[in-house]
Order: structure tokens, then C-alpha cells, then sequence
């Protein structure tokens, strides 16, 4: 009797710490913070702790069917802004974000940026690999796009300079053959697939990131496909800023405040988590640390890592009102 009693109670424990462990976040409207916002555009906020740490976060929803919203990119050229900076530049727009990866030495994006139409950044063409810095791979990286017709897409995307438009595969993919080996001699090589998965992507507004996070309405985070980050670093936490739309055509845009003593920041899991929780189908990691900052009107959301500082940044999305 006595160890059906314990059994019934360890069960209890392991099913409200199962509960406990996957609990939605409560969250906070906050408009009234952010100045006036149109009625298809809400911000929220929660402190709520993901599990043991302190924890901060916003998200930013915007109706992609309301017509009196624009939703674009801007870019840098062998430089970068603050998103204060490009908050100014484009004559003070309802939001900005931070989206891709970049490189120190170049300030040049590392993932796709579309704007009216038209690529204006490319995709690396290689990536060292994580796992092995001696090495090159071709990758293919996430991004999500707004078609003409305000319809969101997350897919995994190849550029080429020659060409004015981006590729698209719907899902993760790999080329055959894609390592290279760094040999001065012969000089790098590649073996393409026999067939070619990757159709034309006809994006008005783009940004490219990675991982994608969902899939299909759940958590399929494609980091080995990406070659993001190496052995248990989806785990490690950190700021993020991700993005991700909802089957009612609501885009969501999450930052997560981290490397601050009221923030510890959150691992790729947990933010893809905190995504589907907020109902989205398809989201996509962009470029966190560092980088992460959301303005709303020219408001900073989370307190960026860095003493608060905002780093400058090659690219960002911007939401603003016709």
C-alpha cells in the first residue's frame, strides 16, 4: 500500500513537472508604452521565468492583411547601422528589427535580404562548418518572405549573383557532395544533386536567418541541415530574435532579452516553443546576442546585451504605415 502511495505520488510529481515545464507564458499587453500603434499592430510583454532563470521577452504582432502596412527591408552596403541608425534613415517607421547574420571583418550580410521585389543581398555562398573550421560547406539557409499577396512563407533558400531573384526549397535540404576541402592546388569543387528541388520564390519582402524553428505547426528545428551551430549549442542560451506567422496571417516577431542580470536569455527550444505556443505554423531564428533589438516607434523593447548598447547591424525589417 505504502509503495502504490509513493508510485501514485512520483507519478504526480513527474506529470505536474511535465505540466510545469511546458507551461504557456502568461503575456501583458503594452501598447500604451509604445506611443500610438494602428489597431492591426499589438506589442506584448512577459517576465515569466521558462524554467529556473530570470526571463524577459516581447513580441510584436501585425496583421499582414491589413493593407495600410508596408513591410520591408532595409540594407546596408560593406557597412552597418544601429537600428536606432536605420530607425532615422527610413524616416522613423512603426518597427524595426535586426535579422541576419553577418560578418565582422566584410559588415556584409551572410543571408538573403529582399526588398520591393528584388534580392539585395545574397546568401554566403559557404560556410565553414561548426563542427570542423577547416572545412566549407554549401548551406542553404532559412528565411521567410512576404509574397505580393501578403502571404508569409519559411523556406530554405539559394541565391546566385547572376541572378536577380532568390530559390526556394520547402524543405530542409542538403546538397549532394557539399564539403569542400581547402586545397590552394586544385582549388574548391562540388557535386550537385542530379535534380534540382528549388523553384522560384516569388517574395516581395525577405530576410534570411537560421535555424527554421517550425514546421508545419511543430517544433522541427533544422540546425544540423543549416549547419548553425555546433553540437549542443541549440541548448545554450542566449538573446534571440526570431519570426514566424500564424495560419490567419498574423506575422510574429519575438525578441528575448538575455546576458543581463534580469535576463538570461533562452535556448533555441525554448524559443521555438514560445512560438508555437503563440500559434505560429512557420517561424525562423535570425541573428540573436549581440544583435537582438526590436524598436517600436523608435522605443527599444528588450535592453540589448552589450551594457544596453545597440550594435550596428548590415540589415533590418521594417514595418511602417502608408
Amino acid at each position: 500500500m505504502v509503495f502504490k502511495t509513493l508510485r501514485r505520488g512520483f507519478f504526480f510529481f513527474i506529470c505536474l513537472f511535465h505540466l510545469c515545464a511546458h507551461a504557456q507564458l502568461l503575456w501583458q499587453g503594452v501598447d500604451s508604452l509604445y506611443g500610438k500603434l494602428p489597431p492591426s499592430v499589438h506589442v506584448y510583454f512577459t517576465n515569466q521565468q521558462v524554467d529556473t532563470g530570470a526571463f524577459r521577452a516581447f513580441y510584436l504582432v501585425a496583421d499582414l492583411k491589413d493593407k495600410h502596412l508596408q513591410f520591408t527591408t532595409d540594407t546596408t552596403v560593406n557597412r552597418r547601422l544601429t537600428p536606432q541608425q536605420f530607425y532615422t534613415k527610413n524616416d522613423m517607421p512603426l518597427a524595426v528589427v535586426n535579422c541576419t547574420f553577418f560578418s565582422f571583418e566584410t559588415n556584409r550580410n551572410l543571408n538573403v535580404v529582399i526588398k520591393d521585389g528584388k534580392v539585395v543581398a545574397q546568401n554566403a555562398k559557404t560556410f565553414k562548418l561548426p563542427t570542423d573550421t577547416t572545412k566549407l560547406a554549401k548551406v542553404y539557409s532559412g528565411a521567410i518572405g512576404i509574397a505580393k499577396n501578403r502571404k508569409a512563407d519559411v523556406a530554405w533558400i539559394k541565391t546566385d549573383s547572376t541572378s536577380a531573384n532568390a530559390w526556394a526549397t520547402q524543405f530542409p535540404y542538403t546538397s549532394t557532395g557539399s564539403f569542400f576541402s581547402k586545397n590552394k592546388s586544385t582549388g574548391q569543387t562540388n557535386t550537385l544533386p542530379t535534380y534540382d528541388p528549388f523553384n522560384k520564390w516569388k517574395m516581395k519582402t525577405a530576410v534570411g536567418g537560421g535555424p527554421v524553428l517550425i514546421q508545419n505547426g511543430e517544433i522541427k528545428i533544422t540546425n544540423n541541415e543549416e549547419r548553425m551551430f555546433a553540437g549542443k549549442a541549440i541548448n545554450d542560451k542566449h538573446p534571440r530574435t526570431a519570426m514566424g506567422y500564424t495560419a490567419d496571417n498574423k506575422l510574429i516577431i519575438l525578441v528575448i532579452e538575455g546576458r543581463n542580470p534580469n535576463a538570461g536569455g533562452a535556448t533555441l527550444t525554448q524559443t521555438a516553443q514560445i512560438l508555437k505556443d503563440l500559434h505560429c505554423v512557420e517561424a525562423l531564428n535570425l541573428d540573436g546576442g549581440g544583435s537582438s533589438c526590436l524598436l517600436v516607434n523608435g522605443k527599444e523593447t528588450i535592453v540589448p546585451a552589450g551594457a544596453g548598447v545597440q550594435r550596428p547591424v548590415p540589415a533590418v525589417f521594417v514595418i511602417s504605415e502608408k
